[in-house]
């Protein structure tokens, strides 16, 4: 049976690796696994080692804190839900992030007058 912190985890690294366009056999390659192992990590299916989980964290360029992350919201069941889990929020997230910060700043400034959103 999967574990949730191991869902969790491969959740955050599937995220991370997405949100820097790199594919599992990339990120397989910088870590010197093969990319069946990177999806059996995304999907929860096999645990990642403290040592791997290091590496991972090195190739994805974040601090391993990054995949615990919202941890403690899923293990209360207060995460109501994952919009990092649907594709075009996370197409919409990674195009915003392309953008310059001056364009990113008028994009955020129209979503909240367009939401409604005085944030």
């Amino acid at each position: 049976m999967k574990h949730p912190v191991d869902i969790h985890v491969g959740k955050r690294i599937r995220h991370r690796r997405w949100m820097l366009g790199m594919t599992q056999q990339q990120l397989a390659e910088q870590v010197g696994i093969k990319f069946q192992q990177i999806q059996k990590y995304e999907t929860g299916m096999n645990r990642v080692s403290a040592s791997r989980l290091w590496e991972i964290s090195e190739a994805l360029d974040v601090q391993i804190a990054h995949f615990f992350e919202g941890m403690k919201e899923v293990a209360d069941g207060t995460d109501d839900q994952d919009v990092l889990s649907d594709k075009e929020a996370m197409e919409l997230i990674r195009s915003y992030y392309a953008m310059p910060e001056n364009q990113r700043r008028r994009l955020f400034d129209l979503a909240r007058v367009l939401s409604g959103s005085t944030g």
